[in-house]
């Protein structure tokens, strides 16, 4: 074997060397970057809290009605006015009833004016069924109570006051922020109950937390409380004489990672 073969041999067993090193020094760099990895503990976590509603919103509705006539007529710009001037009145009454009964003219909220054609249908002199017109004027009214064991005697006022319908009560909180918080913070020691368990049991050591995230936000909904009152019925008086709104429950979680000391 010439001297210049012999060079040549050794160079490519050279690179050959250092290439086969490289390879294998890939996957130990691997492992070792895993390694140094910080180690975690991940948790998850619920919870609720249940709290008595202590604040009450009753919603009834006020209308009245234009006279029914044919299809064939042309709307009546005096009955309409009427029914509107009637309508007024009626609400003006029912407000001066609720401040007889200790409610806050603020705490009153009388809607908007709602105007809306409606179909009759009617069995004529001939017993034969037609479908007449008549148009609707309508305003809601609303009560904030504050003190929820009055709702029972409010809902008696609206009745005898001429309320056409109510449309239900509706049991909420006056610092419902408070009750959100309580949850969330309810659920976050919970999930650090969870993690001190954990390392305790595993025996490992938790060092600080890297990262906070809700899972559930807190949602805090009022409570509705169907109640009836509509045509003869509410001429009767015929209200519930007891209301009892139960607890309302606001969810939360949270998902934190704790970093573990090695």
């Amino acid at each position: 074997m010439t001297m210049s073969a012999t060079l040549t041999r050794r160079l490519l067993l050279l690179v050959l060397g250092v290439s086969l090193a490289a390879v294998f020094a890939l996957p130990a760099k691997a492992n070792e970057a895993i390694t140094q990895e910080t180690p975690r503990l991940h948790v998850s976590a619920e919870a609720y809290v249940e709290v008595a509603p202590d604040k009450a919103t009753i919603s009834a509705r006020l209308w009245e009605d234009t006279p029914a006539i044919s299809q064939r007529e042309k709307d009546s710009f005096e009955a309409l006015s009427d029914a509107r001037s009637q309508l007024e009145e009626r609400a003006r009454k029912l407000i001066l009833t609720l401040e007889e009964h200790g409610v806050a003219r603020d705490a009153i909220t009388a809607g908007s004016l709602h105007i809306t054609p409606q179909q009759v249908h009617n069995a004529n002199s001939d017993s034969e069924r037609e479908t007449l017109k008549r148009t609707r004027v309508e305003r809601p009214v609303t009560v904030e109570l504050k003190e929820i064991e009055r709702v029972s005697a409010i809902l008696d006022a609206l009745v005898a006051a001429g309320v056409n319908r109510l449309d239900g009560v509706a049991f909420g909180l006056k610092d419902r922020d408070a009750e959100t918080d309580r949850a969330l913070v309810k659920a976050l020691e919970k999930a650090r109950h969870k993690a001190n368990l954990m390392a305790t049991t595993l025996d490992v050591e938790l060092a600080g937390v890297m990262r906070i995230e809700e899972t559930r936000s807190p949602v805090f909904q009022p409570q509705m409380m169907a109640v009836r009152a509509e045509g003869s019925d509410a001429s009767a008086g015929a209200t519930q004489s007891e209301y009892r709104p139960g607890t309302l429950r606001i969810d939360a979680g949270v998902n934190v990672v704790w970093s573990l000391k090695e």
